[in-house]
Formats: structure tokens, sequence, C-alpha cells
């Protein structure tokens, strides 16, 4: 249990509320991670006529964020006719204007699923995932996943000075695996985000899988991890399986409430003793 003027903020709870009133509860460097899509442009129909803020809770963010903490944000332009919105990129040179590092600029890569995009140009499949911190990164877990071309130990080799002298040096070996392009490829859909049903409900879910590589990547277990946007709850799903803390909010009680349902679920299959 965290508290901050007495206003207790209890730990793996869905608050039913604007993510601002969450995070004004929140001391200063109090999260680990973020990990979160916000609702951007008008790419889906959300229940409820909400107004979202989005310098505002970045600068909040900012400010409830660790130093060396990281804010995962998966993100997109919409496209009217020809025009692409470049929200994203104005979202991002925000985080970098209110003092976030950005640590790397990855790509959110589907497979394609009917059309997206400019129509007249060529077929749009991705998404970014801004990998802002707070100072450099104080957890980097770089999954290793990419098959090298192949695997050799370290040997010794010579170069040439400029003095005509030949110098010995030590070459690094390389494994069988080298870490992962800062490209991540899903499938989505049924049967691929998540094997919940009843989460589809919700008009944009993101896979588990996708939730789950970068916890490992910016987490540790025991990490506190928060998403203002939780939908259908696949962070805070995912942050329970990992053993991290989480803190979420969801403003539409009905998407809280599946959320809260794959919460449970989990809970059920385990118990509460694992988590």
């Amino acid at each position: 249990m965290h508290s901050t003027n007495d206003i207790p903020l209890e730990l793996n709870k869905v608050y039913i509320e604007d993510c601002i009133c969450t995070m004004n509860r929140m001391p200063s460097d109090f999260l680990d991670l973020t990990i979160t899509s916000p609702p951007y442009d008008n790419m889906r129909y959300y229940d409820g006529n909400f107004k979202i803020d989005i310098e505002r809770i970045i600068t909040s963010l900012y400010r409830v964020t660790k130093s060396g903490g990281v804010v995962v944000w998966v993100v997109g332009d919409q496209t009217t006719n020809w025009d692409e919105s470049g929200s994203s990129f104005k979202q991002a040179l925000y985080f970098k204007q209110i003092g976030f590092g950005l640590f790397d600029t990855m790509i959110y890569l589907k497979k394609p699923r009917g059309a997206c995009g400019n129509n007249q140009g060529y077929w749009q499949t991705f998404e970014y995932m801004f990998v802002f911190s707070k100072g450099k990164p104080k957890t980097i877990n770089l999954i290793c996943d990419r098959e090298n071309k192949e695997e050799r130990k370290g040997d010794s080799g010579t170069k040439r000075l400029h003095s005509g002298q030949l110098y010995k040096h030590p070459r690094g070996g390389y494994q069988k695996y080298g870490r992962r392009t800062n490209v991540w490829e899903y499938n989505v859909g049924k049967g691929h985000s998540t094997k919940d049903n009843f989460a589809f409900s919700h008009p944009a879910i993101f896979p588990e899988k996708l939730v789950e590589d970068h916890l490992f990547s910016w987490s540790n277990e025991g990490d506190l991890v928060y998403d203002p946007f939780v939908g259908s709850g696949t962070t805070a799903k995912m942050c329970l399986k990992l053993k991290r803390n989480f803190i979420s909010s969801e403003i539409n009680p009905e998407y809280a409430a599946i959320a809260n349902k794959r919460v449970s679920n989990l809970y059920n299959l385990f118990g509460d003793d694992n988590f």
C-alpha cells in the first residue's frame, strides 16, 4: 500500500477514473515502468464522450516516473484522404520537450489485415512503440532470440599499426542467438492477441506477447507498472503473470469490468499467493 497525503493507493487495482485523477494521488518518482496505447486520433470508437488532454497526461507521467524509469507509448496516426495526422511525432516531441529521453523508436509490425492508412500508398501495417526514459533506463534486459548466421568462440587476430608493426588483439565471439531488432512482429486478432475471447468486446487490444516482451525488457520482478488507458486489461494481466505490481486507470466502467475479469481469471487460475 502506498499513500500520498494519507490518501491510499492500492497496488494491483484497476481505478475506474480519469488517469489524471489516479496520477494526482501518486507521489513523485513512483513508477518503474508505464506501458500503454492511448486513444489516438479517431482510429477507434470508444463508448463515452471522453476528452483526453495528452500533454497534461505526458507531463504527469514525467512527475510520477522514477529516475531511470521507462514509458512505452504505442501509437499510430490516422489518415484522412491522403494526409497522415502526424500525432505520433507531435507526442514524441512533447515527451522530449518536457525532459524524457527517446531511448528507442520501435515498430509494432502486424500482418496485413485489411485496408489501413492511405489506400493510394503502400499498405500500412505498423504502429510506433516509442520507448521514453527519464534519464538512462535503469533496467535493460535485451531479448536475444535472433539466430546468428554462425556461432563461434572468441579468438585473436592481428592488426598492422601505422609503424608497420603487427599488433595482436582478441576478437569477441558470437553466441548462437543475438539481440533482436527493434521491429517486433505479432499476429493479432482472436486466437492471437489473447485467448480471452471476451476481451474483444473492447475495440482495440494489443497482443499479450507485446506487453510481456516490454515488461521483460524494461522491468524486473516486483517493479511497479502503470497503464493509464488499461482498456481490456492486457497490461494488468501480464504484470501479474510476470510477477510485477500494477496500477491501472480506465475511465469507461464497461472496459474496466473486462480488465477486472481478466485479472480475476488469472487469480483464480494460479491463486493469490503466486502474485
